[in-house]
Order: structure tokens, then C-alpha cells, then sequence
């Protein structure tokens, strides 16, 4: 249920993207008549100064300008093309993680608060910030280990941060409820799913100890991998809002001059991303999901040190064995079995032909048979897929969606260490090995493995599953024999919430109405 607050805020919203001028970068083809309207109606409240700025990043200037809530809410979309469309995340992917400092007494506070002792019992130097994002900024630091002094990054979380992305998000819950009522076409994309799933996401990432967890999850799935690894974790000194982590020394990836004078080899550089990438995907299921350039460092030996996991991604087995029959079926020009895959996937309606499909796909595949393979996009290949399947009613796969982005995402900083990258060679050794331990002989063995464990888990679970089963069925007979009836409590439950759903609304019209008037007297 939305609160008055929320009505107010999404007011908010549309008024600073008007002056942006952000709605006329929506595509206005699929808005309804009143949508449309609307669209022209906020161009005319537009500042002078944003009409004549640059349209492809007038949305992501808006949204910086909405706050550090808003920032994060605008990464997380750029992160769903599904939803918001191909030129609306490409706008909000220009969006800068960058937020004024907040100060260090605050930092020093949190970090007291999380962990229960004195900043100069934790640290032997604790200083000034050396940058700041929307939910975090980070500090460098020294600590004592055995009489030695080692440097260590300190992240601090953002204060007050969860208590405005509550609020925030209660607005995001009452657009993605209007655009399911009012554009019944993008229901497919689940937009309350999507928000359900920021919500989650964004509520991990302010919690610093799952960061923690998740480098320290990488870092052990890693460790026998050559070319790649993650920062190691202190736990000691780590909390719901701190933590800290190796202090990592290296050239950024977005710096390639730099990579140059440090003499590492670019080409190897990108085949080691690429690679590492695709063995964390397909075999662990579980992969860092916002490794863009800013995030990725290489070290004196000419290692990636990947930082900042806030952001991750898994895959089931079920997922990775999809999407390694699709890269393989492209591989082998078998587009009938790239069909079939999806439908025995459950993600396209059984009810669509796979031969019609297979045309479908073969679309896709057979144009890039006929290009040099440096010049072949994996990821474009995983995008085109994508908007294919939307023709046969492919429900919106987040996992899938995720994966995707951060494909683009790393193919991008591979193409950019060099840009005739062949990215097929470069994953055929990652790809083949697991297509060759989980499709073939051991496959068989792996799946009578887990079906033998699955029917332990059943008979184990029989005798509660018969009890449960008899308890419903005294329900049912007690149900049909003297009808169904509300206990007290629960009819005034539902009375009480039907007067206040009727209240709220009514609030919310008034404030509606006078943030309307109030802007109407401004532009006076």
C-alpha cells in the first residue's frame, strides 16, 4: 500500500526529470494517447539550458541530481535493458558512482557502532576519504599484524543511506504498480518483480558483511586459478557497516597507457578476463556482476584483482547448462538444439512451435558464420537472443538478464585492451571443458547423483508430508460441513485496512493537487 509520502516523492520525480527534459528520451511509439500527452506536457516545463544539452545523458543528469538513492535505483536499471529498454539503459549506464565525502567523524561513528571498539584500537592510522559512492566511500587505513604495519581499505557505509532508500523505493513500488495497470504490454516484464528484486539487491549491498562473504566465496573458488583474484578480507575488523580489505596496488584497466609503461600484455590481459569470467559463470555459478573497468586492477605480477563486490550473480545448474548449449549450439550451427534447449528450460511456452523457433534463431546465427571471428559479439549474440525470444513470450529471466549485462559489460574491457579481440578462441577452452565434463558421459553420472539425493530428500520427508496431508483433509471436510468463516481478528484486520487504504488515498490526491497548484504558481 503507498503512503501519501510516496505520492509526493513520485512528484518529485517527474518534476525534476521535466526540467531535465529526461522524458524526451522515452520512446513515445508504445505510450498510450494520455502517456503521450503528458510526454509533450513535461517538455514544455523544461529548462532552457537541458534542451539544448546532450540527449543521451539527460536522464542520467536527473537522476544524479535526485540523490544517492536515486543514483543506485538508476545503476541497477541500466543493469535491465529488458525493462527499460536498449537507448534508456545505455543512458543510465552514464551514470558516475561519485558522491560528495561525507565526514570522517561520521565514518569513525559507524565504524564504532558496527564493531564495538574505538577506531584507534582498530586501526593504527585511520585517514580522510579517497572517494565516495551512493551507498559507501572508502578510507585508506593502517593496521598492525605481528609488529608490521600493513595498508588496508576501509569501505563505511553512507549514514542514513537505508532509511532514504525505504523511502525511495516505496515510490518505485507505486510507478511499477502504474505502469502494470496502465501499460498492460510491459507485464511480461514483471515490473513489481524487478523491483522486488532492487529492493533485495540494494538491501545485500548495504549490508558490507555479504560483501565480505562474497570475496571471500570468489576468493576461494579462485584460488588455484592463475591471472585472477580478489582482495583478501579482515575480519576482525568487519561489520554490517565496515569492511576491511587488502589494500590493492596496480593501474586501474580503464588506464591502458598506464598498463602499457607497466609493461603487461593487453592481449593476454583481455583472454584472462574473458576466460576468468566464463570458469566463475559456468563452473562455480556464481560470478561478480559489476566488472566494469573501474572495478578491475592489475597488480605488480600482472594479476586482475577485481574489487567492489556489492553486486553478484549466480547461476543454477539448470542455467549454466542453457547457456552452454547456446554458445555451443551457435558454435556448431545447430539451432534446432538452441530451441530445444529453451523449451526444455521452460523459458518459451510450450505451447510455440520449436521448429518456428529454430527459424528464429537461425536468424541470429547464421550472419555471424560470415564475419571474422574478432569481429563476432558474444554478448550482442546473447542481446539479439534475448529480443527473439520476447517474440515467443519469454517471461523476463533476472539471472539471465544479469549475466547478460556483465557479459557486455567484460566483453566492452576486453575489446578495449584490444580491439580485434577473438573472443570465440579465447572462450573455446573455458566452454569446451565444461561442455565436456557436464554434457557428455559424466553428465549422466552427475544427474543420477543428484536424483538418487533428491529421492532420499522425498522418503525422509514422507511420513511429515502423510501427516500434513491428513491434517488438510480434516480442514476441507470441516470446511464443506459448516462453510468458511473469518475469525474476529481477521475481519477487523481487514476492515481497519480497507479504511486506511481509502484514507491514504484521499491524502494522497491533496498533496497531489497541491504540489500541481504550487508548480503552476512557480512557472507564473
Amino acid at each position: 500500500m503507498s503512503t501519501p509520502g510516496a505520492y509526493f516523492r513520485l512528484v518529485r520525480i517527474g518534476w525534476v526529470l521535466a526540467r531535465e527534459d529526461a522524458f524526451s528520451a522515452v520512446p513515445s511509439e508504445h505510450l498510450p494517447p494520455l502517456a503521450r500527452f503528458v510526454q509533450r506536457l513535461a517538455g514544455l516545463l523544461a529548462r532552457r539550458r537541458a534542451r539544448l544539452e546532450a540527449r543521451s545523458g539527460r536522464l542520467a543528469r536527473a537522476v544524479e541530481r535526485l540523490g544517492p538513492s536515486y543514483v543506485k535505483i538508476g545503476q541497477f536499471l541500466a543493469t535491465r535493458p529488458d525493462v527499460v529498454g536498449a537507448e534508456l539503459a545505455a543512458d543510465l549506464s552514464l551514470l558516475q558512482d561519485r558522491m560528495a565525502t561525507f565526514p570522517e567523524s561520521d565514518a569513525r561513528a559507524a565504524i564504532e557502532g558496527s564493531l564495538g571498539r574505538p577506531v584507534d584500537a582498530l586501526f593504527a592510522e585511520f585517514s580522510e576519504p579517497m572517494a565516495a559512492a551512493s551507498i559507501a566511500q572508502v578510507h585508506p587505513a593502517i593496521v598492525l599484524r605481528d609488529g608490521k604495519r600493513e595498508r588496508v581499505a576501509v569501505k563505511v557505509i553512507r549514514p542514513g543511506v537505508r532509511q532514504r532508500f525505504a523511502a525511495d523505493i516505496e515510490a518505485m513500488y507505486l510507478v511499477s504498480r502504474m505502469q502494470e495497470r496502465f501499460l498492460p504490454y510491459t507485464r511480461r516484464l514483471r515490473p513489481v518483480e524487478v523491483t522486488k528484486t532492487l529492493e533485495q539487491t540494494t538491501k545485500v549491498e548495504m549490508d558490507l558483511r555479504l560483501e565480505a562473504a562474497a570475496l571471500s566465496e570468489l576468493g576461494e573458488n579462485t584460488k588455484e586459478d592463475s591471472g585472477f583474484r580478489v582482495p583478501k578480507v579482515d575480519w576482525e575488523r568487519t561489520g554490517r557497516d565496515v569492511v576491511t580489505m587488502e589494500w590493492i596496488d596496480g593501474v586501474k584497466m580503464s588506464d591502458i597507457e598506464g598498463l602499457k609503461r607497466a609493461g603487461h600484455d593487453l592481449n593476454r590481459l583481455a583472454e584472462t578476463l574473458i576466460q576468468s569470467f566464463l570458469r566463475h559463470t559456468l563452473r562455480d555459478g556464481f560470478f561478480h556482476a559489476d566488472m566494469h573497468q573501474g572495478n578491475l586492477f592489475v597488480d605488480d605480477a600482472g594479476h586482475i584483482v577485481a574489487v567492489d563486490m556489492g553486486i553478484v550473480g549466480r547461476l543454477g545448474k539448470k542455467e549454466r547448462r542453457f547457456l552452454a548449449e547456446i554458445l555451443f549450439g551457435f558454435i556448431t550451427r545447430d539451432y534446432q538444439r538452441v530451441a530445444d534447449v529453451h523449451f526444455e528450460a521452460g523459458y518459451v511456452p510450450s505451447h510455440h512451435d520449436a521448429a518456428s523457433f529454430a527459424q528464429a534463431i537461425r536468424a541470429i546465427g547464421e550472419p555471424i558464420h560470415g564475419q571474422p571471428a574478432e569481429t563476432i559479439s558474444m554478448a550482442k549474440l546473447l542481446t539479439l537472443l534475448f529480443e527473439v525470444t520476447e517474440l515467443f513470450d519469454m517471461q523476463t529471466r533476472p539471472e539471465l538478464v544479469m549475466l547478460q549485462k556483465t557479459m557486455v559489460v567484460v566483453e566492452g574491457v576486453a575489446r578495449t585492451l584490444n580491439p580485434r579481440f577473438n573472443m570465440w578462441k579465447a572462450s573455446e577452452p573455458v566452454v569446451g571443458k565444461w561442455i565436456r565434463d557436464n554434457l557428455g558421459p559424466k553428465r549422466i553420472v552427475a544427474d543420477l547423483r543428484d536424483g538418487l539425493h533428491a529421492a532420499l530428500r522425498v522418503a525422509e520427508a514422507v511420513p511429515e508430508i502423510a501427516a500434513r496431508t491428513e491434517r488438510f483433509s480434516a480442514e476441507i471436510m470441516a470446511m464443506s460441513e459448516n462453510g468458511l468463516r473469518f475469525d474476529p481478528e481477521t475481519a477487523q484486520a481487514i476492515g481497519k485496512a480497507e479504511a486506511r487504504h481509502t484514507r491514504s488515498g484521499r491524502v494522497a490526491l491533496w498533496i497531489i493537487a497541491a504540489t500541481l497548484v504550487y508548480i503552476a504558481w512557480q512557472l507564473s
